[in-house]
């Protein structure tokens, strides 16, 4: 589900199919997004299986940094997060307790600063190691060396 009013359009796999055909490009880019999608999800996986709660959300919380200073939205190491812990939980597997707890650790550690659906990164290097993120899976080369 979405966080925000958002419009879908479904479009029939035939139109894809033959947009495709008439349009390489439009081709390369799809399967360049799939093999990303791809990528995301074997962190995911990986997240689900090795990493401790606090190691999923400073991963988390990487990777969502990432992807909305490559849209522009972010300002430095901080930007808008409207989420809330149970949704941190529900997307990580993660009980809300659990979530509050590591956050509160992350926080204690100087790592973030999480207030009024705002998430600021005080120490960059030191959220990415506590994450265990590499951000190249990603593929937003000029949204990391802006990041950096």
């Amino acid at each position: 589900m979405t966080m925000t009013p958002c419009k879908l359009a479904f479009i029939p796999h035939q139109s894809v199919t033959d947009m495709m055909r008439r349009c390489p490009r439009v081709a390369d880019v799809m399967w360049r997004d799939t093999l990303i999608d791809a990528a995301i999800f074997r962190e995911w996986m990986i997240s689900i299986g090795r990493r401790s709660a606090y190691t999923r959300i400073a991963h988390v919380l990487c990777e969502v940094m990432m992807k909305i200073r490559a849209v522009g939205l972010a300002d430095g190491h901080s930007c808008e997060l409207p989420i809330t812990q149970a949704e941190i939980g529900d997307a990580l597997g993660l009980s809300t307790v659990h979530v509050n707890r590591s956050l509160q650790e992350l926080r204690g550690d100087g790592l973030i600063e999480w207030r009024s659906k705002s998430l600021t990164a005080l120490n960059w290097e030191g959220l990415k190691k506590a994450g265990e993120f590499d951000p190249t899976y990603l593929h937003l080369d000029g949204a990391m060396e802006a990041a950096e």
